[in-house]
């Protein structure tokens, strides 16, 4: 059911009037003024709940939305995301966006509209290899700073009137909403509320600053846009955004039980001691691919302090020497390490798997316990509810999470390969947490279950994807690559 995918249309675009009663912003205050000098955490564990939080909030902010992503599709979501942003800044919301520029889709002429609104900027990262960089640009960027062009804004945050943030894997995709019909992602995002979202500004503020993240102005300075034209542009994205046909039964349902829903949320956070984790624009300044960020030192240091087990969940698995250094380290020492990730059936990256694909018997072999997630998992019907259609589509891991001892909780965007170790900024926030923590392991246990997942030491996981993928993934293997997966 078409839609159905455009659940972030019908909640952005169609809120009604009387669910504002009590604003979630005020609510926040209230929750913050309950617990001083403290941060609340919410794990958002289905696409649903994520997008619906990110709507509401987004629909109900007062002074400024602050976002920051590594992929924003201009499928239904990416688009009608935009159209929420615009509709925020027309009611005198400053909107700030700060896009990498390696996957950007976006047409130029809609780049440049949405950056001439007087509350909107836009700017695009490392523009090195596309965002109206010339061809011969290109090439030659290439050619003369390999590791600037691999260098990626990997971050997924986004930040609502300084009182609440949401990070995670997902980025603004219909897939990593359960609403894609081909292919969708298994991830994991986290609501955040208190002093943590003011250390989750401190980074994006850094980021806006820096001289790596361009103006779209300055990058499309030769297209020139009449009034008309940006006006025209305006009005395609609200008329998108108010077409009738898209609303169907279940997503009014959705946006009615919104009012009851957010508060039920954030009273189910739970209230602590937490950090966001966060790289420096650029990650570091060594001239090749080696380096490492704060995130991967932090995380190094969190899981080097385990004393019982650690549990992973990352769709890529592909350790560098150090990694694999601190894993043997800890098996040896007796700590039980359980790892979640993708399939050759499941994965999304066969680049990244034919890394992993070299290391698995080596691993196995440490004494690493590996679930392969497979493409067709059981809980794939309790995390998509609401599918939107007969055709069940291929489901991918794609949440990268941390827990130590059952009692210590990262969720964010830092992938277990060397291009989030060494390259890639990333963020993720830490909460020391028991119950939270044993929900979030649980949760990842579940994956790990055998309808769920295949045991890498007892069963045939690439025994289940054909021939010609299988000689795909050995063709990549024998490539030296590694340090960019």
């Amino acid at each position: 059911m078409r839609a159905l995918r455009n659940l972030l249309l019908a909640l952005c675009a169609w809120l009604p009037q009387a669910a504002a009663q009590d604003s979630p912003m005020a609510f926040l205050e209230r929750e913050i003024a309950r617990h001083p000098g403290q941060s609340g955490v919410y794990v958002l564990e289905t696409g649903e709940e994520a997008l619906l939080t990110r709507a509401w909030l987004a629909d109900h902010a007062r002074e400024s939305i602050d976002v920051q992503y590594f992929i924003w599709s201009t499928d239904n979501i990416g688009i009608l995301a935009a159209a929420a942003l615009l509709r925020a800044a027309e009611r005198g919301v400053q909107v700030r966006v700060i896009v990498d520029a390696l996957l950007i889709d976006a047409p130029p002429d809609s780049l440049v509209a949405l950056a001439r609104h007087p509350r909107i900027d836009i700017r695009i990262y490392n523009p090195k290899t596309s965002a109206g960089v010339s061809l011969p640009r290109r090439v030659l960027n290439v050619a003369t700073d390999f590791r600037g062009v691999n260098q990626r804004m990997h971050d997924k945050v986004v930040i609502f009137d300084g009182l609440a943030a949401v990070t995670g894997g997902r980025n603004m995709a219909a897939e990593y909403y359960d609403y894609n019909q081909e292919y969708n992602f298994r991830d994991r995002d986290a609501l955040l509320a208190g002093e943590v979202v003011k250390q989750a500004q401190a980074s994006f503020a850094r980021f806006w600053d820096s001289a790596l993240s361009v103006p779209a102005e300055e990058l499309f300075a030769g297209r020139k846009l009449e009034d008309r034209e940006v006006q025209r542009i305006y009005a395609g994205l609200f008329a998108y955004a108010r077409t009738p046909e898209n609303f169907a039964p279940e997503v009014r349902a959705a946006i009615a039980g919104a009012p009851q829903a957010f508060p039920r949320v954030a009273r189910q956070a739970a209230w602590g001691k937490a950090e966001f984790l966060n790289d420096a624009p650029g990650t570091n300044e060594s001239r090749g691919l080696a380096g490492g960020g704060r995130t991967a030192v932090e995380l190094a240091r969190l899981v080097d302090g385990a004393r019982e087990r650690v549990v992973i969940q990352s769709p890529y698995l592909v350790f560098s020497e150090r990694a694999l250094d601190l894993f043997r380290r800890l098996t040896a020492r007796g700590v039980r390490v359980r790892i979640s990730t993708n399939s050759l059936a499941s994965t999304d990256n066969i680049q990244a798997f034919s890394g992993y694909r070299s290391q698995r018997a080596a691993l196995l072999a440490m004494g690493l316990e590996i679930f392969e997630y497979r493409p067709d998992p059981q809980v794939q019907r309790e995390l998509m509810r609401r599918s939107p259609s007969a055709h069940v589509p291929i489901f991918s891991l794609h949440a990268k999470t941390l827990v130590v001892d059952g009692a210590t909780v990262y969720i964010g965007t830092f992938n277990f390969d060397p291009r989030s170790e060494n390259l890639n900024t990333e963020v993720g926030v830490v909460l020391r947490d028991e119950r939270l923590a044993a929900a979030v392991e649980a949760a990842i246990e579940a994956d790990m279950r055998p309808g769920n997942s295949w045991n890498a030491a007892k069963d045939d996981p690439d025994g289940e994807v054909g021939l010609v993928k299988r000689a795909k993934t050995r063709f990549w293997q024998l490539l030296p690559i590694k340090p960019i997966l």
